[in-house]
């Protein structure tokens, strides 16, 4: 097995490792907005959930490739807010159109085909392509480097579209969305379609396994 220490590697070096690794990787089509309203949209593969309660999310932006803060990064900064929209096929090549470094007065969601609707509890709009939508408040904004940032955010409201949701149970119907997630390489990505089931462990067939060697919730 090799042995890699990534104080030997150059930052290209390590990052084509951990994205080849750490895969596949949920998409965030990030919407935000500076302090005088101009929208940006961002596609962000450093991305997921981290906690239930409080319901957080964890974006990672890194620099632009002029070494300057992305749009992302500094419209979050201004305005502690932002929309994680996520993709699934149909939108892909959408994102795509986003990933662009446009000017930052343009408007990615324009260029790309896409249309906007407005939040309910934050002020920057969402996808309305999008299968489903986080509005997010700013929690907390870790910077790892010059320009590169984590930003966590506290859910307050989701929209999902009907067809993805069963009310009554109050359960997203994730099998029929057909998200996609980043891969490795330059054009990589995943479907979300190719799926098998892992039933886990009951608390008797641990009992039964492992014994004391475990710790066990009360059943």
């Amino acid at each position: 097995m090799a042995s890699i220490d990534f104080r030997d590697l150059a930052p290209r070096e390590r990052y084509k490792l951990i994205v080849g690794s750490v895969v596949p990787r949920p998409i965030a089509l990030v919407t935000s907005m500076d302090a005088a309203g101009n929208l940006n949209a961002a596609p962000f593969s450093f991305f997921n959930a981290m906690c239930n309660d409080p319901p957080a999310i964890a974006v990672g932006v890194n620099q632009s490739t002029s070494s300057s803060l992305k749009d992302t990064a500094s419209n979050i900064l201004q305005t502690r807010m932002f929309v994680v929209n996520l993709v699934d096929e149909a939108l892909a090549p959408h994102m795509n159109i986003c990933e662009t470094e446009f000017a930052a007065h343009i408007d990615e969601l324009e260029m790309a085909g896409l249309t906007s609707s407005p939040s309910e509890q934050v002020e920057v709009p969402w996808i309305t392509e999008a299968p489903v939508a986080l509005e997010c408040n700013l929690a907390e904004s870790v910077q790892l480097a010059e320009g590169k940032y984590i930003f966590i955010g506290i859910v307050v409201h989701m929209h999902i579209r009907d067809e993805f949701y069963d009310a009554e149970k109050n359960y997203v119907l994730a099998d029929k969305m057909r998200l996609v997630a980043r891969m490795h390489g330059a054009g990589g990505y995943a479907r979300t379609t190719d799926l098998f089931d892992m039933t886990r462990l009951s608390t008797e067939e641990k009992r039964r396994r492992f014994g004391e060697k475990a710790a066990f919730r009360s059943p």
